[in-house]
């Protein structure tokens, strides 16, 4: 269940009289908006008000033909049928923002006269971030405040994004991301314009009128002013408040049992890749041949082709290994050997041993191809195209689509796609086709005794993860460097146990997913 969706829905049904039935004894809302307009006259003839404070006063009404139009001050009149959001029910009136609410901006003290402990000489500064958390409160002199709100206040974000956020519950003075909507209380209450100012299509047309201001998207005052609202009777708004004050908590509710199961299927897919880099997830079957058989024929291998010239042994190499008293050594390019128990993260089963990314793929030595190299058809993976903590991919875009100039990473199809910027975000897929990356992700061809997937869920478990963040450098963009990278330690399970594993894993992720896609 999508309880955003529902919530608006909601909304749009109250602001549009859908919600609540009418009733006939209710006083229209055009019957009060004319006493209204002819009080404010009088008030102008008595001196009380000036004629500019009504200039922007209009009356919308249906004309003979059936279509809206509208009556400015000066007596001109003009069709504005296709200004016109939505059909009001009989007893509505249709009005402008501007008509009725006045929208007042805050005020930006320097940030020198921030202070961070409430005294009796000074008032809280309200910001847009106050609303989600507390984390940051901030007084300034009271001297330095010029505009304040109250908990009953309507408050508005200007700036996005999401721009035009509709805000109360705190009180102080109000800095210039938020300002203030006062509304003519004989025509509508606080609590009722609270909600109304939450229409879907007025936030629709500010976000497609929103004008840039400071590098951030602000809000159109012009299209906010004009924009057409349904004024309800006022019997009405109250029934309307009631049935939201009471059916809205229960969406809210809803929304947030979902995100704890959300959050706790999170935890879960961790823990089970957790068991699974452990040994802990499927069972041991004593036929599988022992990884560490498997990793010594690699290595025979490798001194072969050393001893013929074929290849050159990599001085910075080592490899790890189990001796008969149970301990791990690593034994060096050079021949020195190192006892490293302290330095083994976890307990694993007889049948695995350990090693290193280095040993076991190609981590840090990927082929770069200049932009121009790459057909134009050829599949072209980004950062943004992975979605985090899923293994998946999100979209496929070719060369032609990317219009990227930058050199890329071939790569081919099984291998592990591994991102090294921020590491934190878990973004880890394995190649279903051939294709080029993003320089910041690491294409890692293993060798033959690392079944892929196994490999991908082992860089996507919590160990890895949080190995990659304490070794990760850089603040704002941090990623894990290769000589980190190469000599991160790696679980190796039998390789029929590997399938397993990565067999278990996917079933109980798809379960999960299903799961949470029901709750959407």
């Amino acid at each position: 269940m999508d309880t955003k969706a529902l919530r608006q829905k909601i909304l749009d049904l109250a602001i549009r009289g859908k919600l609540v039935p009418q009733n006939p004894e209710d006083e229209p809302a055009s019957v009060l908006l004319e006493r209204i307009r002819l009080e404010k006259r009088q008030m102008v003839k008595d001196g009380k008000l000036k004629a500019k404070d009504i200039k922007n006063d209009s009356v919308i009404f249906v004309g003979e033909d059936s279509l809206h139009y509208e009556k400015f001050a000066d007596g001109t009149v003009k069709c504005i049928e296709d200004e016109i959001p939505f059909e009001v029910p009989e007893g509505w009136a249709l009005l402008r923002l501007q008509t009725f609410i006045k929208f007042v901006g805050g005020n930006q003290p320097p940030k020198s006269t921030f202070e961070n402990i409430q005294t009796k000489d000074n008032i809280r500064l309200i910001q847009i971030r106050d609303y989600k958390s507390d984390k940051y409160i901030t007084f300034i002199p009271r001297s330095k405040a010029k505009r304040f709100c109250t908990k009953e206040d309507v408050m508005i974000g200007r700036y996005g994004p999401p721009i035009f956020q509709i805000l109360r519950g705190l009180e102080g003075a109000y800095n210039v991301a938020l300002m203030k909507a006062i509304v003519n209380q004989d025509i509508m209450s606080n609590d009722y314009m609270y909600y109304m100012l939450q229409d879907g299509e007025l936030l629709q047309r500010l976000e497609s009128k929103s004008a840039r201001t400071c590098g951030q998207d602000g809000i159109n005052m012009y299209e906010l002013n004009q924009y057409i609202v349904g004024i309800p009777p006022i019997r009405e708004q109250k029934r309307i408040i009631n049935f939201l004050t009471e059916s809205l908590p229960i969406v809210n509710k809803i929304s947030n049992s979902q995100d704890e199961l959300s959050k706790l299927i999170q935890e879960t897919k961790k823990k089970v890749l957790n068991l699974a880099i452990r040994g802990k997830l499927v069972p041991q079957k004593p036929d599988d041949e022992p990884a560490s058989v498997l990793l010594e024929h690699i290595r025979d291998k490798k001194e072969h082709l050393i001893k013929e010239g074929k290849i050159k042994r990599d001085k910075k190499e080592s490899t790890i290994f189990k001796s008969e008293d149970n301990s791990y050594y690593e034994k060096f390019a050079d021949g020195t050997i190192k006892c490293i128990d302290e330095e083994i993260p976890f307990e694993i089963p007889d049948t695995w041993t350990w090693s290193n990314l280095q040993e076991l793929c190609n981590y840090g030595e990927c082929d770069s191809i200049p932009a121009e190299k790459i057909p134009r058809d050829a599949w072209i993976l980004d950062l943004e195209d992975i979605e985090k903590q899923s293994g998946k991919i999100l979209q496929r875009l070719t060369a032609t689509e990317r219009q990227s100039t930058s050199t890329k990473h071939s790569f081919r199809k099984n291998m592990v796609l591994y991102s090294k910027l921020r590491p934190y975000l878990n973004k880890v897929v394995l190649a279903d086709s051939d294709g080029y990356c993003t320089t910041e992700i690491l294409p890692l061809d293993f060798i033959d005794i690392i079944y892929p997937r196994y490999a991908q869920f082992f860089l996507m478990s919590p160990f890895f993860v949080n190995y990659a963040k304490h070794c990760s450098y850089g603040m704002k963009m941090p990623r894990l460097g290769t000589k980190d990278g190469k000599n991160a330690y790696f679980a190796i399970p039998p390789y029929n146990e590997q399938i397993r594993i990565a067999n278990n894993i996917e079933k109980i992720f798809n379960t999960l997913s299903n799961i949470e896609n029901a709750i959407k």
